[in-house]
């Protein structure tokens, strides 16, 4: 089982406007996202976020090119500053490969439990619209796959 974790792309500060939508340059890396993840024969049975505008609108945008059936939807338990523990409880059983789209430091702890079991542990540097893959190879036990942020898909092949 794959889990893809996503912070949402660059949003408008809250003095542009106070829902806090994608940006126009945060609206441009999360379609490019999108698309070399596509490219890349990336698939997944189901798209959640946060319900926050944001996070909905980048699990949108990258539903429309990953998710197999159905609609990215709202989950509880994925905003900013929820625990992560009580998360991680039901992401041991499952069994499809899912996209979470959220919130630092959500997803960095959620990152950071999986993989070394303490929440509080820097291991992976989130920018808003990256995305990490996570591989379950048993019951417990989750490495990393891979991390794409959006530099680098700006700096394109050529700067590696």
């Amino acid at each position: 089982m794959k889990l893809y974790l996503a912070q949402h792309g660059e949003a408008e500060t809250s003095e542009v406007d106070p829902e806090r939508p994608l940006s126009g340059q945060g609206r441009e890396d999360v379609q490019a996202m999108a698309a070399l993840l596509a490219s890349s024969g990336v698939r997944v049975e189901r798209v959640w976020h946060s319900g926050k505008l944001r996070a909905q609108q980048t699990a949108l945008i990258l539903a429309g090119e990953l998710l197999t059936a159905g609609k990215a939807e709202p989950i509880d338990g994925i905003r900013p500053n929820d625990p992560v523990e009580a998360f991680v409880a039901d992401v041991d059983v499952w069994e499809q490969d899912t996209l979470l789209v959220g919130h630092l430091p959500f997803m960095a702890r959620l990152v950071s439990l999986l993989l070394t079991g303490n929440p509080q542990r820097d291991v992976v540097d989130y920018q808003p619209g990256s995305v990490a893959c996570l591989e379950r190879r048993d019951a417990d036990a989750w490495v990393l796959a891979w991390m794409i942020r959006p530099d680098l898909l700006a700096r394109g092949a050529e700067d590696l």
